[in-house]
């Protein structure tokens, strides 16, 4: 049974504002999920919900009742202008989700190809770009993700947003930099560290055997550990005025390409 909350000055309310802001968020181990898509893969993820808040006068289909059920935690139903004034989406959808995050190392990671692919995403600055890098990781069925020295954080509701709900079915978890690269080296994983400093073009490199494609910050690239330790260095040509492209499209197209090898290899 759903109650019903008027107020922005109801304590529920509160916390659900305070978790759009990091520190709120490292401190208390939630985070929020907005969108039918994303926290129906929440769901299908095995994601530990806290909270719902629905408006059900928002609502685009007729499947949000049954996933409100499948749920089945402690549920708020608001007014259209208060969920609006909450929401931090253009046009919301009437589902917002309060859930605990997700508590993964670097132990949790399990290749499910044979050779591994992996993604080491390095001081990502921007929550839409880390989004999208989940997203493309997981159309290729990439292995994981490793978050390294996070700038953003990956519970971040840009990045949840951005990521169309693929953080929550695909393997995504953060660590050290120094603790990842060990990670790598003792499971004989390659590094393929992508910079425009590079001499070899990523399509003549072998990126068909066991990879991590590893990206670094939108403004300064990788950091000199990942660099001088990678095993291949790779470039994405550039034949314009501009000298790199965007770092999540930059992924995508190393992700493609070795996705390509393999289906080659095959």
């Amino acid at each position: 049974m759903s109650k019903e909350l008027t107020s922005p000055q109801n304590p529920k309310i509160k916390q659900l504002v305070r978790l759009k802001d990091r520190k709120q968020r490292d401190e208390t181990g939630f985070f929020l999920i907005e969108g039918f898509r994303e926290i129906q893969r929440a769901q299908l993820g095995g994601v530990h919900f806290e909270t719902l808040f629905i408006c059900p006068d928002l609502f685009l289909g007729s499947n949000e009742p049954a996933l409100i059920q499948k749920i089945g935690v402690e549920t708020f139903t608001l007014p259209t202008h208060l969920f609006e004034k909450i929401s931090y989406r253009d046009r919301p959808d009437g589902l917002i989700a309060i859930a605990h995050q997700m508590q993964k190392t670097l132990k949790d990671l399990r290749p499910k190809n044979d050779p591994p692919l992996y993604v080491v995403a390095e001081a990502i600055e921007k929550p839409g770009n880390l989004g999208t890098i989940l997203r493309s990781s997981d159309a290729v069925g990439a292995d994981g993700v490793i978050v390294c020295d996070r700038c953003t954080d990956i519970y971040n509701p840009n990045v949840v947003r951005a990521s169309v709900g693929t953080l929550f079915t695909l393997p995504v978890l953060e660590a050290k930099g120094a603790e990842a690269f060990l990670w790598l080296k003792d499971r004989k994983i390659q590094v393929v560290a992508a910079t425009p400093s590079a001499t070899m073009e990523y399509t003549d490199a072998d990126l068909s055997g066991p990879v991590a494609i590893v990206v670094g910050t939108e403004q300064l690239g990788l950091s000199d550990r990942w660099m001088h330790a990678a095993d291949i260095r790779v470039k994405i040509p550039m034949r314009g005025i501009a000298d790199s492209l965007n770092v999540a499209m930059a992924t995508t197209l190393l992700l493609y390409e070795a996705l390509r090898q393999r289906k080659h290899r095959l």
